[in-house]
């Protein structure tokens, strides 16, 4: 099975926000390209939340080039497998930790946002990753600086998008 054939399906399986979902399934229809960076009509990308159930916090990375305070996360690869390959790779690559594990379930969100041209959106597939015990994080060269946050801090240094991101993990969890 193809990326995209497994982003289809996991759409197709997301429970909620049906209008931005069906945005995606629309988008990819219209875009064979669409998981690729190379869509300049907009891109799937994936993301994860890297979380810390046991000691409530989370951890962030305010990224290199939009200085903001952001779950890990980028652009989908050809080795991804699958998206939430492709949200594990991230996550472990920009936060450094070994051993991260996706929160089961499938995706926690979805978050459509604008980026600068020639691109025009991000379909970004949200996961969240459970950190191990005592995790230890490593600085890459997306970021700036990295850093553990506790649930009630996230608002006060990040967007409406990891809030909500955060809230729905939370839900979860």
């Amino acid at each position: 099975m193809s990326l995209y054939d497994d982003a289809v399906l996991v759409l197709k399986g997301y429970e909620g926000q049906d209008e931005l979902r069906q945005a995606y399934l629309d988008h990819l229809a219209a875009h064979p390209d669409g998981m690729w960076k190379a869509c300049h009509a907009g891109h799937v990308t994936a993301s994860a939340l890297v979380v810390d159930p046991e000691q409530g916090r989370v951890l962030l990375t305010l990224h290199r080039k939009l200085r903001m305070w952001l779950q890990m996360g980028g652009h989908c690869e050809p080795g991804d497998a699958t998206l939430a390959a492709a949200a594990l790779r991230e996550a472990t690559e920009e936060s450094g930790i070994p051993g991260l594990t996706l929160l089961p379930g499938g995706p926690v969100r979805l978050d459509r946002h604008p980026i600068p041209a020639p691109c025009h959106w991000h379909f970004d597939v949200q996961y969240a990753a459970l950190a191990p015990r005592g995790a230890a994080h490593t600085i890459s060269d997306e970021s700036l600086d990295l850093r553990w946050f506790a649930y009630d801090e996230v608002p006060d240094v990040a967007d409406d998008s990891v809030v909500r991101l955060l809230e729905r993990t939370r839900a979860r969890l």
